[in-house]
């Protein structure tokens, strides 16, 4: 009786001698072996056989590499919290709130997905935006708070628009909404970025915003071609665009290219006559070679082109043909496509 008490008080005694050589506490039960080598205790990360994964914190980039008492203030790895916030200062003044990893990664702390993150709130990085640096918008004592910004134009753009005289921004009372004339795609305020409303190209290209806006305030004007260049369709000779009754869309006949000069009138194919297609494609190259009458685009030629040497042979062609005339009208009455 007395043996056997002697063996269980040792063996207790052996229990409490071991326990107590624990470190970590009674509670830890991973093997040590787990963890450490029999050439000491200091741990080998890169050998470590533990799988921290299985705490619920993956040890991934910088973590992978940080000493275990960085993160573990005492050897019962107890109480460890795993918000970047408990670990890291946060020195954006919480202009950003607390979640690091919304725009860092274990892996360092360069941002990468800016414009993703912009997009997120509402501001898309484009044009001139996508190539700026951060502290160009959010300015601090410190350049690492990034204090909300408005989104309107103006919150950045005042001072470019106070400054603006060609034309006065602020004198014809502008919008302040930038985006009205300017492109947001745009890398500068000036070319196809201004007005790219109405692109301003070749004879729009015009450095006078007065010439096409007559108002001080700059209001919108139509886009018709008529609003501006009524004078030169009342004007126009050659041809007479009023007595012909032209279109008063300019762009039918003439590009913005300056000087007027007419594109091949494609309407004409359907409105009248096939003169850019079929078998008059390429046989004439004025107006004037068909509308022979000056003045009067309404009255035309057949016969100027298919001329009276060829009236012998033109008869001959037609012989039997009851309504047959050698005259402009007959012509274009049976070939009113310029088929055969």
């Amino acid at each position: 009786m007395m043996r056997n008490l002697l063996i269980a008080c040792l063996f207790c005694f052996q229990t409490y001698f071991c326990l107590a050589q624990n470190t970590h506490g009674s509670n830890f039960k991973i093997d040590c072996k787990a963890c450490h080598t029999a050439d000491g205790w200091k741990i080998n990360l890169n050998k470590l056989s533990f799988n921290h994964d299985s705490t619920g914190f993956a040890l991934e980039g910088e973590h992978k590499r940080t000493d275990c008492k960085a993160c573990h203030l005492n050897l019962l790895f107890t109480g460890t919290k795993s918000t970047c916030a408990d670990c890291h200062k946060n020195v954006h003044g919480m202009q950003v709130g607390n979640d690091c990893a919304r725009c860092h990664t274990a892996k360092s702390w360069l941002v990468d997905n800016i414009p993703e993150l912009h997009e997120q709130n509402g501001f898309p990085l484009t044009g001139a935006h996508k190539i700026l640096a951060c502290v160009d918008c959010h300015k601090s004592e410190t350049n690492l708070r990034w204090d909300r910004v408005g989104n309107e134009c103006v919150s950045c753009h005042k001072e470019d628009y106070d400054k603006t005289t060609q034309p006065n921004h602020k004198l014809s009372g502008f919008s302040t909404e930038c985006v009205e004339c300017h492109e947001p795609i745009s890398t500068s305020w000036g070319n196809s970025n201004f007005h790219y409303f109405y692109p301003l190209t070749q004879g729009h290209s015009i450095k006078d915003c007065k010439l096409c806006h007559k108002s001080a305030d700059y209001k919108v004007i139509s886009t018709d071609c008529i609003s501006c260049h009524l004078n030169d369709y009342n004007n126009a000779v050659s041809p007479n665009h009023k007595s012909a009754s032209f279109s008063t869309n300019c762009s039918e006949c003439h590009t913005t290219a300056p000087g007027w000069v007419a594109t091949d009138y494609k309407q004409h194919d359907a409105l009248s006559f096939p003169i850019n297609s079929g078998r008059h494609k390429g046989t004439w190259n004025a107006c004037t070679d068909c509308h022979t009458t000056p003045g009067d685009y309404k009255m035309f030629s057949c016969i100027t082109c298919h001329e009276h040497s060829n009236k012998t042979k033109l008869d001959k062609d037609h012989d039997g043909e009851r309504d047959y005339k050698y005259e402009s009208n007959a012509c274009y009455k049976c070939h009113p496509k310029g088929e055969n």
